[in-house]
């Protein structure tokens, strides 16, 4: 049935539903997983909502972040073989962070998006937004949801 799985992860304790979830389907259905985490640009200015710094710091939160993101990914990555499964892991940088899940699925035909939604309600909704909501509004393949 499903044949390539990308897993969209944010390391969150919620996340590890979706995680637990796409292995055992990857298992079940003998599909390829692959693991995304994304991560955003450093907004550089202060009209985009952030003080000026110069280039070498924003490369070097950027490597952080990045490096957190692979640490992320380098323990679904040891669940996920633990379990017998191959797997691959991705980095993505996007400021869009549903726009960067739905790419990154097309990229790789995947034909299943695994995620969690944190659920919020109300002002944080509005506040934070919902990237669950966008992929699945925006997404032209099936989107598995774990809450």
């Amino acid at each position: 049935m499903f044949k390539h799985i990308l897993l969209a992860t944010d390391g969150s304790h919620l996340s590890q539903k979706a995680v637990h979830s796409a292995i055992a389907m990857a298992l079940a259905f003998k599909a390829d997983l692959l693991a995304v985490k994304v991560i955003p640009h450093y907004i550089q200015t202060y009209f985009e909502g952030s003080l000026a710094i110069n280039d070498v710091d924003v490369k070097q939160i950027e490597a952080e972040w990045a490096a957190s993101a692979e640490k992320v990914l380098k323990q679904v990555a040891e669940q996920a073989k633990a379990k017998g499964l191959s797997i691959t892991t991705e980095v993505v940088k996007s400021d869009d962070i549903a726009q960067g899940l739905i790419d990154t699925a097309e990229n790789h035909a995947s034909d299943l998006i695994v995620m969690a939604s944190h659920g919020r309600k109300g002002i944080k909704r509005l506040l934070l937004g919902s990237e669950t909501t966008s992929v699945l509004t925006h997404a032209k393949l099936p989107v598995l949801v774990l809450r």
